[in-house]
């Protein structure tokens, strides 16, 4: 199988965890995109949906499901989500598409987390894919340096704003051993808007797209 088709394959998986009636946590990404398509052709009557993305937001809103601000929905359910990468204990780098904020806003109004993503984004050890930090940008080359200490190339993602108005750095060189450590520390740095690693806010689900099927994992 492709990889667009086992990104269609948990989007469509993750039906199963939204109850009709309820509002659901929407993340953003190219395998999000797959589970709102199938919400939308599922039929489920929920009612409506908080996003972590204009995209996402604009996504659901062409194909008729009704989004509503974070601040209107005291909880939700359930958040369903990408990651760029995911380990064996539910910790997640994302922000590959530059809306962790948010992402991370929205997963902290659910009770579950559950993670859709391929195969390929399952590891070991974090910190093969760029760790994405979105930074004030008067801070940028202060956070860089920071991490150079630490031993990880720090780089800006050139011409990208995000919905925040803020800059990405992507992080190379890491391996985060400690997620739930690592996370507290980068978010006390002055200037850090938010850290792509999600331990606070980890995965409790993860359907995980093989080529024998989907693959439910729970933590």
């Amino acid at each position: 199988m492709t990889q667009d088709e086992l990104k269609a394959l948990v989007g469509q998986a993750a039906l199963q965890y939204v109850t009709p009636g309820t509002v659901v946590g929407v993340g953003t990404g190219s395998t999000v995109d797959k589970f709102i398509d199938a919400l939308a052709a599922s039929g489920l009557k929920i009612a409506g949906a908080v996003s972590s993305s204009v995209r996402s937001t604009e996504r659901m809103k062409a194909l008729g499901i009704a989004v509503l601000e974070a601040a209107e929905v005291p909880s939700l359910q359930v958040y369903i989500d990408g990651a760029d990468e995911i380990d064996h204990r539910g910790h997640m780098i994302k922000g590959g598409g530059a809306a962790l904020t948010r992402e991370k806003i929205v997963a902290d109004l659910a009770q579950t987390f559950v993670c859709i993503a391929d195969e390929s984004k399952l590891v070991s050890v974090l910190g093969r894919f760029p760790l994405p930090v979105e930074v004030i940008p008067m801070a940028a080359a202060q956070i860089a340096r920071r991490f150079a200490a630490m031993g990880g190339d720090a780089r800006l993602r050139e011409g990208v704003v995000t919905d925040n108005g803020c800059q990405i750095l992507d992080v190379r060189g890491l391996q985060i051993t400690e997620p739930a450590a690592f996370e507290a520390e980068v978010n006390q740095w002055p200037g850090v808007v938010t850290v792509g690693v999600f331990a606070r806010n980890k995965a409790q689900v993860c359907l995980l797209g093989t080529a024998q099927g989907v693959k439910t994992l729970k933590f």
